[in-house]
């Protein structure tokens, strides 16, 4: 049986357990570090890419092959506190290279998981060892930066939780890993990665929506209790934006990044390719009670994706009445008054207006663009590859303001590496809530200005988080020295 959207196919969903899979899978791994979760120690993980095969949409659907950290989708949950060190020893089974890059993590350069930009790619049967300290509490997660539109689309992704030194009060902390797949009738997943019309509109957009690896059908749920929720959007290009139908969450978090406690605008919990999203939901229906969770970011394409079902038993009959505003983290404050403004125009696109641009040191056209599979520029450039000339050098220390500009008829999710930043205005409104942020989603015609402080040396990316337009030019080098 198929569920038909407007735009898609989406398979029938299926049961879902609740709780993220990969945490079940770590109780089994021998590859957590004995000292335990002492703030300062080294925690030490394994991970091994390889093929394999998960029942994303079950029933008497076949198991679907995937590409996967430890045989599973998600990959296992790391999660250590913070300021603690991470050590984790990379093995690569695949056929092809690739690297671990670790999202939102403000980490040495060398550690970051760009080829050739910071690292060598981790040729097939090499390892790879990522070490480094975890400054800031958050939820982060870990994907491939080595042709990532088909390595994350085949299932390369897992999350990373740091836990703070002083968490809020709750009475479970649950994670869903969204993401989609583009399925055949038989299950498997389309090998059409890299297909321009995808690289041109709005990215690979799947017909099958998975939460922790499993087409959702119920989260079980209990009268009173306080739930902390992270949503971390793996997908290529699906942006979410979810109903909690008969419920009031709160955003306590965004990238990681503490924020004032408030409800998503419009009621819609808005996630973005690459963005996490920290919830606190109170639970308050009745027992036996269903309410559903429905993601209706695109008019046209509006889904049901779980349902919340009621436990038989209450926790309790009143809800927690303790804070839930998180603890600051470790970011600089940038110097608003001092600060350099640098401007960067994202261009081109179907429905765009780009007439000419840099591709490999040479004035193209956007027909000589396409015939290489690229439509995008950044500044007028069209980066075919992670290296390049960097598009904007800044003086370590220096706070900086950059003013971006979306020129075309698409959403883009842009991201930088290595660093943290305030959102301070969209098309010349200040933001309410200035967050702080790794990955900033941008309407069509956006304009919005974005705060940080560059305190980390070296060249680090900054993209489209829209794996296809990654791909098709849509990204840069910022070095900082």
């Amino acid at each position: 049986m198929f569920m038909r959207t407007p735009d898609r196919m989406i398979l029938s969903r299926r049961t879902f357990l609740g709780g993220t899979a990969g945490s079940a899978l770590l109780a089994a791994l021998p590859s957590r570090s004995a000292q335990g979760v002492t703030q300062g120690a080294t925690h030490d993980y394994r991970l091994a890419l390889d093929t394999a095969s998960a029942p994303l949409v079950g029933g008497t659907y076949p198991a679907t092959d995937i590409w996967a950290y430890n045989g599973t989708v998600p990959g296992p949950e790391i999660r250590v506190p913070q300021g603690s060190r991470l050590r984790v020893a990379v093995e690569n089974k695949l056929a092809e290279a690739t690297t671990v890059h670790w999202h939102g993590i403000r980490l040495p350069n060398a550690m970051d998981g760009v080829p050739f930009l910071t690292q060598t790619p981790i040729e097939p049967g090499d390892s790879f060892v990522y070490e480094f300290d975890v400054p800031d509490a958050g939820s982060y997660w870990y994907h491939p930066h080595q042709r990532s539109f088909e390595q994350v689309g085949r299932g390369l992704y897992g999350p990373l939780i740091v836990e703070e030194r002083s968490p809020i009060q709750v009475d479970r902390d649950a994670t869903w890993v969204l993401d989609d797949w583009r399925l055949q009738p038989n299950g498997q997943i389309s090998g059409d990665f890299g297909d321009f019309r995808d690289i041109a509109h709005g990215g690979r957009i799947g017909n099958t929506v998975t939460v922790n690896g499993r087409v959702p059908d119920t989260f079980a749920v209990r009268q009173g209790e306080r739930l902390r929720l992270r949503l971390i959007n793996a997908a290529n290009a699906r942006i979410f934006g979810l109903d909690f139908a008969g419920h009031h969450p709160m955003v306590i978090a965004i990238d990681g990044q503490p924020v004032e406690p408030h409800a998503p605008a419009g009621g819609l919990v808005v996630v973005a390719p690459a963005m996490r999203i920290d919830l606190v939901l109170d639970f308050m229906g009745q027992p036996g009670q269903r309410s559903a969770v429905a993601d209706r970011f695109y008019e046209r394409g509006a889904y049901h994706l779980l349902d919340l079902v009621y436990e038989p038993e209450p926790l309790r009959q009143a809800s927690l009445i303790t804070p839930i505003a998180l603890p600051s983290n470790t970011m600089p404050e940038p110097d608003m008054a001092a600060a350099e403004t640098h401007a960067i125009t994202f261009d081109g696109g179907m429905m765009g207006g780009l007439i000419s641009a840099m591709m490999d040191h040479q004035r193209v056209s956007p027909q000589e663009m396409m015939r290489n599979n690229m439509a995008w520029s950044v500044n007028g450039v069209v980066a075919t590859g992670h290296t390049m000339e960097p598009m904007l050098s800044l003086r370590r220390g220096q706070s900086t303001i950059l003013a971006l500009n979306n020129e075309t008829a698409w959403h883009h999710p842009i991201h930088l590496h290595g660093h943290s930043f305030r959102v301070i205005s969209r098309n010349g409104r200040p933001t309410a809530h200035r967050e702080w942020q790794d990955t900033v989603l941008m309407a069509p015609r956006d304009k919005v200005e974005i705060a940080f402080v560059a305190d980390n040396p070296g060249g680090w990316m900054f993209h489209c988080h829209i794996l296809e337009h990654q791909a098709g030019g849509m990204s840069g080098v910022i070095h900082v020295a």
